[in-house]
């Protein structure tokens, strides 16, 4: 097993606790967060990125905490030795920290009537739900995040000044800035890990009255993440970052 295998597990899954955990606080009834809208989810998500990639650093991984992230560092670099392995540990961190927010939550679910909120906890779903426009929200929003983060840890930024140390703040702060300005589309996914993961989670878990897992629509969050991730890949090897 590749180093950093465990590492990407334990922060995708603080990722998941944290990030969905806002969701849930936001959205669930009863919740001393319920109703505080948008601008808490995205300062919520941003908040998990930074925390979810300390974790994976600690733990001797680069902190990707998604399998788009590390696609991208794939195509940039040629190695593809450590693909499907720290994509496999995403996924499944992403589906312990799902499992740990219904447990967090857990006298809520049956207090929230909505089926599709409960589920919005878990995944992600479009605001206006059309197949091309939401994959190519998807694109637009996963190649920001490697292009931004691939600028981020460039050498050329790195000599400029202290980037390379305030990495996963910076990291943090372009996941705001993504959900601010790019997620009110579909929900900004940007991360196969992020939705597949929580969507297996909810479709097996004893949510009372919950709805479907809507896996017509979960191809999305899949697709169109990695798509952006190759594509920022491509620019960050042209661009000899």
């Amino acid at each position: 097993m590749p180093k950093g295998v465990l590492g990407e597990f334990m922060g995708t899954m603080v990722l998941i606790l944290l990030g969905n955990g806002v969701v849930a606080n936001v959205l669930l009834c009863r919740s001393k967060g319920e109703g505080s809208g948008w601008m808490v989810i995205a300062t919520g998500w941003a908040m998990a990125v930074m925390a979810g990639v300390f974790t994976a650093i600690a733990f001797g991984a680069p902190g990707h905490l998604n399998p788009a992230v590390t696609l991208g560092a794939v195509v940039s670099t040629g190695d593809f030795s450590k693909l499907a392995w720290y994509s496999a540990a995403q996924l499944a961190g992403a589906m312990t920290g799902a499992c740990l927010v219904w447990l967090h939550y857990l006298p809520h679910w049956r207090e929230t009537p909505a089926p599709g909120l409960k589920r919005a906890c878990f995944c992600t779903d479009p605001a206006i739900r059309s197949a091309p426009a939401n994959l190519l929200s998807e694109v637009i929003g996963t190649f920001v995040l490697v292009l931004v983060a691939g600028a981020i840890f460039s050498k050329a930024v790195a000599a400029t000044g202290p980037a390379a140390a305030l990495g996963p703040y910076l990291v943090g702060s372009l996941v705001w800035g993504i959900g601010l300005s790019l997620g009110g589309t579909t929900g900004y996914a940007i991360n196969p890990a992020r939705d597949l993961g929580p969507r297996i989670v909810h479709a097996l878990l004893p949510i009372p009255a919950k709805d479907s897992p809507d896996w017509r629509y979960g191809a999305v969050p899949v697709a169109g993440p990695l798509i952006g991730g190759a594509l920022a890949g491509l620019v960050v090897r042209l661009a000899g970052f």
